[in-house]
């Protein structure tokens, strides 16, 4: 007998899940085949290694699953054979059957059949059905010759002797075996019922292996896990789809992708890679799904689905599913009218209603219903889908793509109704005005748009942000009391549709002394699953907006409205000025707590979020939330919040909003303020004074109050909600096997340098403002990136400093007085080192082929062309390093702003306030002049970089002298090192000592200078400051690039790297490799 897995390509699956109509003949409930996959075959090893009756019994009843197994199979069994035998074979199957029960009646089972021979009776059953399975009449001879070989294993094999005294003495059936006319006359099976029971019982009987993980497809999997999880929540009991409240859905969109075209699906990246080739090695048993669709072998080429139009678009169609595009929202919108018009259908036939069109016997069957005009009516008065494409009137003028897309969209939906913002020239006493119509179409019979709705509007409806304006202008074609607002790259499936009624009903709820005006609901990350970095953002995103919204919900009563896919009161939000605010700042979740809402949180229904699953795209992301946080910090919508909430609401509020991130920011300047403590202690002598003094008078608390030892960052605590996650849904022990694989996989890294990501870009707000929405890309992300394209995104917010915090670790190192040695040292600096190169190397341990060796030459390459490209006049920030300097400085724009940087950029003069007191040249002088001598050190090293730097188009009327004078100055700065060296008490170490000294120096005042750019530019300092400013990125860069270019001399470091990144592509079989090789001429080495 074969498995399920290889009985066929088709069905198998399905025919395991599918949930039978119990309406049937069988005296029992019928289960899901997989639930009693293999119970068969256990029940039988039982059968044959035991001799009692009761025991027996109470063995296998012990497995409710089993039991029911063996009692299907016992009566589908003898259903299938009364209905196909005639005469005195079905005489013959009624009296075994009678025959079983009397001895089991008896308990004298064992005495009266052969139950070890059981095997041989499932043999031959099987053969029997195989061949009813199959259909074909013209196989009758075949069955004939099955029934009689099962007769024969009953008669010779299963019956004791006593009981086959019985049959040998009975006439009737040995006239009918002596004339050859038993089982002759075989009924073939026609009824379905009778086909559906051969096909289930086969199946039972031919499953050996476990089902418990069916479906193979993890996704599908999880999807019903959730499902059938949920229906044993609290949900409120649904009105019939007549009564409930009708609902909205409603989704902004600008310009992003609707439908991959091919040219976007064939485009192979840098690597070799298209994304066509990214989706077969991803999902490979859903490719296969698909080519099985369409009537194609699994082995087609590309080029033959791309060479035939209907199939393409169906490629393509199958492709946009599984990325983040507008189609696969529309699909999983429209789930809610077809779970709507089922069960309404279902509604009518099970009421009886006389124009149903089915029979009242038929009510558990639901095809057809998408075919019902009055299902279809129905739902679309209960539901109405708009996606509000700002631009698509101006799309369509430029016969772009994107229109042609969203018209294919319309045509495959006749519910879809498309929403923008027409514009309109027109000549008014001999001038051009603009008039701006809010249109509202869909598509026709023919698939042409037709307009339903024109608006006039009073001018240009953008007058803040373009997202919610988007909204604003066509919420006015919403109808229905409640409005979900879904994003663009969401989806939505159709068992959590069915479930949209229950969700409608907790308007009607009490939840306290308020009604609930929004419904939060659950989320489900769905680009989690390749990398190690998308499992830990989709696992900290999972658990935001399950754990976190639940809590935050009842009993802390402080959720608001976190964004889509949120479920608002229409008519109470359109009251109060819509859900969408036109000024820049005002927040809809704080707008409707302020004007008395009541927002909710419901977890038995969820929808799907596409979530950024790259290091550079999460980090932006990140910036982006922790900017907005930033700007909430400075609304008066928070300030009014604060005034408003009883003392214990308002402390929830504040911890679970932008206390969090102000925890973050003070937690980062915690670690710097201790570091520079500690530098402030070994550079002016106070710690080893101190730490003498405790050691005469034994003061052991102030010796321990100096030794604080930070051994813990809260950059791994921010994964704790994450755990707590966990150990709800997976249980204990599960929780804390998948937090250790995570630390495996540098998850505290990972989180660390969130850490850092969060506090910078919450600061850079708080102090400069300016946070504003991001596009942040929606591609799939399985390729390498640049390491000028990480040095750009990371420069400011981590290496500078990550770098920082080395430097003060290592003047501690130097400097500081520490009587317990180097275990004390690293006890008391491993954290803060740990933070320090999380930010410095996380970009590049999370980089795929990050460590790969001719990535490296190439990066390189890369980076120095950016370095030194001359920027100029339209000069884009990712092609040359002076444009990205100024982007970099863009930011600082008011005369607080530039004061603030002023005043944090003085922290860089320390180092070399102290360390110049520590020379040995300088001895026990500690007068002023001693830094003042420093400074102009300082000043000469930058006088002979600016002669080793001079313009090569201003001296070039004079090549020779400058080279002269470079040449001799060099001579010179040499010369007076050596001498001072050999003749003075400065030492080697003084020399590397000044180096530490200097750098932050110069660093500082180049900040300072970069605040005050305009005042540098009128004082014709600025291409100087930019030079320096080119000269510290380099050299930033060369510290970070030098260990990487070093660890890609070894092949098993970019092996590791790739283990430790796609573990989990990896265990689940996908061709990874594949994917990262490319076409990489070294990928075989």
């Amino acid at each position: 007998m074969r498995s399920y897995t290889t009985l066929g390509k088709k069905i198998i699956e399905m025919e395991l899940l599918l949930m039978p109509k119990n309406s049937g003949n069988l005296p029992l409930v019928q289960w899901p085949l997989f639930l009693l996959a293999s119970k068969i075959f256990l029940a039988k090893d039982m059968v044959e290694g035991s001799d009692s009756q009761n025991e027996l019994w109470e063995r296998i009843s012990k497995d409710d699953y089993m039991k029911y197994a063996v009692e299907e199979a016992y009566h589908a069994l003898r259903f299938i054979l009364i209905e196909i035998l005639q005469g005195e074979g079905r005489m013959w199957v009624e009296r075994v059957y009678a025959d079983i029960e009397e001895s089991i009646a008896k308990k004298n089972i064992h005495a009266d059949f052969q139950l070890k021979k059981l095997s041989l009776v499932i043999t031959r059953v099987t053969g029997l059905l195989g061949i009813l399975k199959a259909e074909k009449p013209d196989q009758e001879i075949g069955a004939i010759k099955a029934v009689q070989d099962l007769y024969d294993v009953v008669q010779h094999d299963v019956l004791s002797m006593n009981m086959r005294e019985h049959y040998e003495t009975w006439n009737l059936l040995l006239k009918a075996r002596a004339e050859g006319r038993l089982f002759t006359n075989l009924k073939w099976p026609r009824d379905a019922e009778l086909k559906t029971q051969i096909k289930r019982l086969y199946l039972l009987l031919t499953i050996k292996d476990s089902a418990a993980n069916v479906p193979k497809n993890i996704e599908a999997r999880r999807r019903l896990q959730f499902f059938t999880n949920s229906l044993f929540m609290d949900l409120p009991k649904p009105k019939p789809v007549r009564e409930m409240l009708s609902f909205s859905v409603f989704t902004p969109y600008y310009s992003e992708i609707v439908l991959y075209s091919m040219d976007e699906l064939q485009k192979k990246n840098e690597d070799g890679i298209s994304t066509l080739f990214y989706l077969q090695k991803i999902y490979p048993d859903e490719w296969r799904n698909f080519l099985d669709r369409i009537g194609r072998d699994e082995n087609a080429s590309d080029s033959e689905l791309i060479d035939n139009s209907t199939d393409s678009l169906e490629l393509r169609i199958w492709a946009s599913y599984r990325g983040q595009t507008l189609a696969r929202t529309v699909r999983g919108m429209m789930y809610y009218r077809k779970a709507l018009m089922l069960q309404s259908y279902l509604e009518r036939v099970a009421s009886g209603d006389v124009e149903a069109a089915v029979s009242i016997n038929d009510a558990n069957d639901a095809k057809g219903f998408d075919l019902s005009p009055e299902a279809r009516a129905l739902a679309d008065l209960k539901f109405t889908y708009v996606v509000t494409c700002q631009i698509y009137g101006k799309q369509k003028e430029d016969q772009k793509p994107e229109a042609a897309d969203i018209a294919l969209l319309m045509q495959r939906n006749e519910a879809l109704r498309i929403a923008f913002i027409d514009e309109v020239e027109s000549l008014k006493d001999g001038t051009v005005q603009k008039e701006y119509y809010s249109k509202l179409v869909k598509a026709d019979i023919s698939g042409k748009d037709k307009e339903i709705y024109s608006v006039k509007l009073p001018g240009n409806p953008k007058l803040g942000e373009g997202k919610p304006e988007n909204q604003n202008h066509a919420i006015i074609f919403t109808r229905g009391s409640a409005i979900q607002t879904i994003d663009m790259n969401q989806d939505n499936y159709f068992e959590e549709a069915l479930k949209m009624r229950n969700l409608l009903e907790e308007f009607h709820q009490d939840h306290g002394i308020r009604p609930a005006t929004i419904l939060g609901v659950r989320e489900h990350v769905f680009t989690g699953s390749v990398s190690s970095l998308a499992s830990f953002m989709s696992n900290q995103e999972t658990s935001f907006v399950t754990l976190g919204q639940r809590v935050l919900a009842n009993p802390l009563k402080v959720r608001m409205h976190y964004g889509h896919p949120d479920v608002f009161d229409r008519v109470f939000h359109i009251t109060r000025g819509g859900i969408s605010k036109a000024s820049r700042v005002i927040n809809i979740r704080f707008n409707s707590t302020l004007r008395q809402g009541n927002v909710t949180h419901h977890e038995y229904i969820q929808v799907g979020k596409g979530r950024d699953v790259g290091l550079n795209q999460i980090s932006v992301f990140e910036g982006k939330v922790s900017g907005g946080n930033g700007e909430q910090v400075l609304s008066r919508d928070v300030y009014r919040l604060g005034q408003l909430f009883d003392f214990f609401r308002m402390m929830s509020f504040y911890f679970t909003t932008v206390g969090y991130y102000f925890c973050m920011m003070l937690t980062v300047l915690t670690v710097y303020i201790f570091l520079y403590g500690k530098a402030y202690l070994a550079l002016s002598g106070v710690g080893e004074a101190v730490e003498v003094r405790a050691l005469i008078t034994k003061n052991n608390a102030l010796s321990a109050a100096l030794n604080t030892q930070f051994l813990l960052q809260i950059g791994i605590f921010t994964a704790v909600p994450m755990v707590l996650g966990f150990i709800l849904e997976l249980g204990f022990l599960r929780a804390v096997v998948n937090f250790i694989t995570m630390q495996f996989q540098l998850c505290s890294v990972f989180f660390t340098f969130s850490l850092g990501t969060k506090s910078h870009y919450f600061g850079r707000t708080i102090l400069h403002g300016g946070a504003r929405y991001q596009a942040t890309g929606r591609g799939f992300v399985v390729r390498h990136i640049r390491f000028s394209e990480n040095y750009r995104l990371y420069s400011r917010s981590h290496f500078v400093k990550g770098l920082e915090v080395v430097l003060l670790l290592v003047v501690y190192l130097a400097y500081g007085y520490n009587d317990g040695g180097t275990l004390s040292y690293i006890l008391l600096t491993v954290s803060s080192w740990f933070m320090a190169l999380s930010w410095l190397f996380a970009p590049y341990l999370f980089n795929p082929s990050g460590f790969e060796w001719q990535k490296t030459v190439e990066d390189f390459r890369d980076w120095t062309n950016w370095l030194f490209y001359r920027g100029g006049i339209g000069v884009k920030g990712q092609e040359s390093w002076e444009a990205w300097w100024d982007e970099e400085l863009a930011h600082i724009r008011t005369l607080s702003g530039r004061i603030m940087e002023t005043i944090l950029s003085l922290r860089f003069f320390i180092f070399q306030y102290g360390v110049v007191y520590k020379l040995h040249i300088q001895g026990s002088d500690t007068s002023l002049s001693v830094y003042g001598f420093s400074w102009i050190v300082l000043a000469v090293l930058i006088i002979l970089f600016k002669v080793f730097t001079f313009s090569q188009k201003v001296s070039v009327n004079f090549q020779l002298l400058l080279r002269f004078i470079q040449g001799v100055s060099f001579m010179l700065a040499l010369a007076g090192l050596v001498i001072a060296v050999a003749l003075t008490d400065l030492s080697v170490s003084d020399v590397f000592a000044s180096i530490l000294a200097f750098i932050p120096t110069i660093w500082g005042i180049l900040s300072i200078a970069s605040a005050w750019k305009p005042v540098m530019k009128r004082m014709g300092l600025w291409k100087s400051i930019r030079s320096i400013g080119r000269l510290y990125d380099a050299g930033m860069g060369m510290l970070i690039f030098i260990p990487i270019a070093f660890l890609s001399w070894f092949p098993f470091v970019s092996t590791f790297q790739t283990r430790l990144m796609f573990n989990q592509a990896f265990s689940r079989g996908l061709e990874i490799s594949l994917i990262l090789a490319g076409n990489n001429p070294n990928s075989g080495i």
